[in-house]
């Protein structure tokens, strides 16, 4: 593992220890006896562009075919060619929330500079009319700034920082060289109880709505200060959106506070939980995606299952009660575990479509489904991944869900991954992008994106 010079051995330490009690490494026995074998698809990488530190996601901007947009976790987005295309700079930063540009995030290192951290800049979405009006949405990491919107937090304890979404603007989103107008209006401000499970996964609906993947707030087994008894997954408070997977109208107005809209056919308006809750019962559901009408989401785990879920309207996808297709014992003050394997158990929870243990990867990065002409073998598959075996040394993994939702590795024709996959993309035409790293942490220039291209 090739970690930048500026992190020193403690700090590589404090990384390591954070990284393990978040992501969750195997702890336990072997719970899937199945092994993920290797799919018929013969493919390989390509790069594409280089040079990032931590690019977690890639999308295009309605309308445009020749770029996708790269979200940076410092606070960068990025505008990378990846289509030939006359008087469209090979490059271009749209906006930067970081400490080089507005200054929002919170300064990233958990555990101090050079550490791991799951927040940041987390999440991008343009507006389905973007070419006429401009409109992009973030899901950001920032320091509490007054009052949230809704929050679980104790009386007298404040909370670690806010998941804050903001609308932007580009004043001529037809100019390939136009950048973001340097204010913002917030239309959601979330307390978060500790540093990790943020999620951050944003996209728009072909309902034309904005759909937010938060997670539970942090912390092991969804407990401690800021979760509800029973965890925040499954509490629907009206406060609660933690674990949550939320819809909105950006630019409506009858919100409780005024800044957007709550669809009327959203499953909790005028019942128990939340208006804005499309479903609920998550941990990390650290991505996102549609596939036409179909939302599919990749849940991060505690100990034992990544998972894939299918998400419809008013679902409850079962954490903590489960883990995958698993009960799950949230154990008290001791670490929780998962027990007996409980497909359709509760009744009302919604089991994945796909899971996989611990013994195959440590944290699910969802993906998207392909649909370019390239690779006709892989069209209408989901692809997605994790972002390594194990910590050290890295071995990120490539995925498919082959006949029966079966997963499926793509391995590259020019050798298994030796970095960390960070996320995934799609351009216009469905092409597919690995974004890797060589680090796990915030830091240094080693962050890549690669397209995935036959063999």
């Amino acid at each position: 593992m090739r970690l930048s010079k500026t992190m020193g051995t403690l700090a590589i330490v404090m990384a390591m220890l954070a990284a393990l009690s978040t992501a969750a490494v195997a702890t336990h026995d072997d719970v899937i006896s199945d092994v993920i074998q290797p799919s018929d698809i013969g493919i390989d990488l390509e790069l594409v562009a280089d040079g990032f530190t931590t690019p977690l996601w890639a999308i295009n901007a309605p309308g445009d075919s020749r770029r996708v947009f790269v979200v940076d976790q410092v606070g960068k987005i990025w505008a990378i060619k990846v289509a030939p295309a006359p008087n469209v700079p090979d490059r271009h930063l749209l906006l930067d929330v970081g400490a080089e540009g507005l200054g929002l995030l919170v300064e990233l290192g958990a555990f101090g500079p050079g550490t791991f951290d799951e927040r940041g800049l987390l999440g991008l979405a343009f507006h389905p009319n973007y070419t006429t009006n401009g409109r992009f949405y973030t899901y950001s990491s920032e320091p509490v700034n007054g009052p949230a919107d809704f929050s679980t937090m104790p009386d007298g304890v404040e909370a670690h920082h806010q998941s804050v979404i903001r609308e932007w603007r580009v004043p001529n989103p037809r100019n390939p060289s136009s950048t973001a107008a340097p204010n913002s209006r917030v239309l959601m401000r979330v307390d978060e109880p500790q540093f990790n499970h943020n999620a951050g996964a944003l996209v728009f609906g072909p309902d034309g709505h904005l759909y937010i993947a938060i997670g539970d707030g942090g912390n092991a087994d969804d407990q401690g200060d800021g979760h509800a008894v029973g965890g925040n997954g499954q509490d629907l408070s009206d406060g609660n959106v933690l674990g949550k997977i939320l819809r909105i109208n950006p630019t409506g107005k009858n919100s409780a506070n005024g800044k957007y809209g709550i669809p009327a056919d959203n499953p909790f308006v005028g019942s128990e939980g939340a208006d804005e809750i499309f479903a609920y019962g998550f941990r990390n559901p650290f991505r996102m995606s549609f596939t036409g009408q179909t939302l599919i989401a990749a849940d991060v785990g505690q100990n034992d299952i990544e998972e894939v879920d299918v998400v419809v309207s008013g679902g409850n996808y079962g954490w903590p009660v489960k883990e995958g297709t698993f009960l799950f014992e949230m154990n008290g003050d001791d670490p929780g575990f998962t027990t007996v394997d409980s497909p359709g158990v509760p009744v009302g929870m919604i089991d994945p479509i796909a899971q996989y243990d611990h013994d195959e990867g440590i944290s699910i990065a969802g993906g998207f489904t392909y649909s370019a002409n390239e690779l006709s073998e892989l069209r209408g598959s989901y692809v997605f991944g994790d972002f390594s075996r194990s910590f050290v040394p890295a071995s990120g993994r490539i995925f498919h869900l082959g006949d029966g939702d079966e997963i499926l590795e793509l391995v590259p024709a020019s050798g298994a991954l030796d970095v960390y996959l960070m996320g995934l993309g799609q351009d216009r035409r469905g092409n597919v992008y690995v974004l890797t790293s060589e680090n796990f942490a915030p830091v240094g220039e080693t962050g890549a994106m690669h397209r995935l291209v036959g063999d």
